[in-house]
């Protein structure tokens, strides 16, 4: 599934108030307080009144920028640090960049990047979230660390869908009002996968990792993955024993970059 990410990242409550009154832009909720403008044509057409498209070329920072835009994300950091991304991925190829300002000037990249063999913390998206403040799970091995999925950049899969997020968030006037709402909707997800694990799991095999763990580690919305899920770990547990939760974390990664998971942002 192609992957393809044009965004502004920061606190939601920044942003949001440094693109109220800007036409078609919303808001994307994520993890930590953080929040997703997507840049999209509209917002570059308000902001600079032009689109400047530099190609993606090993020279070129970036596919999408202006003098006008930087000077703008300049001016919304003075609120708070901010960060410009952009993910273009097909098949399992593609590339990274992205770049952070704070108080008012660039602070850091522009980096980009089409290897991702090295350790995931220097990814140019996590390097940046990381200068935003976004923290590793509880999941996270010490040297596995992916902010990109910790913040939940896999919950959609491109600037259509982060519009319609934004959208769907409208109604709440801070992210905290939002976090409320969906910490229940979290605690209704959870009682439907355990509704569901019952239904497809192995009748008495244990499973190191339960629905909710699964949903909130794989990035997924309740549905037959999270049975595939657990059935694959409790088939791990049939052929090798008991896993340890660490390796139970470990391999269910794997198995989900194998698989059609919509988790595979890379």
């Amino acid at each position: 599934m192609p992957y393809q990410l044009n965004a502004v990242i920061g606190s939601f409550d920044l942003l949001r108030s440094r693109t109220a009154g800007i036409r078609e832009t919303a808001v994307a909720p994520l993890r930590q307080g953080m929040g997703l403008v997507p840049v999209t044509e509209q917002l570059l057409g308000d902001q600079t009144g032009h689109i400047s498209r530099t190609g993606t070329g090993l020279g070129q920072p970036f596919t999408v920028t202006s003098p006008v835009f930087e000077q703008t994300l300049s001016d919304w950091s003075r609120g708070g640090p901010i960060a410009y991304v952009e993910a273009d991925f097909h098949g399992g190829d593609g590339c990274q960049a992205a770049a952070v300002w704070r108080t008012g000037a660039k602070a850091w990249g522009t980096a980009r990047t089409w290897d991702f063999t090295g350790p995931r913390e220097d990814w140019p998206i996590n390097a940046a979230l990381a200068l935003l403040d976004v923290v590793p799970s509880s999941f996270e091995r010490a040297d596995h660390h992916d902010l990109f999925l910790e913040v939940g950049l896999g919950w959609e899969q491109d600037t259509e869908g982060w519009q319609s997020a934004g959208r769907s968030a409208l109604w709440a006037a801070s992210y905290d009002e939002w976090h409320q709402e969906h910490l229940k909707e979290q605690a209704r997800t959870a009682r439907a996968a355990a509704d569901i694990e019952k239904r497809r799991r192995l009748p008495g095999v244990p499973v190191a990792l339960d629905g909710k763990a699964i949903i909130e580690l794989l990035g997924l919305s309740p549905g037959p993955l999270v049975g595939a899920a657990t059935r694959h770990l409790q088939e791990l547990h049939l052929e090798r024993g008991p896993l340890s939760r660490e390796e139970a974390v470990t391999l269910l990664r794997t198995w989900a970059a194998e698989q059609d998971t919509g988790c595979r942002g890379r």
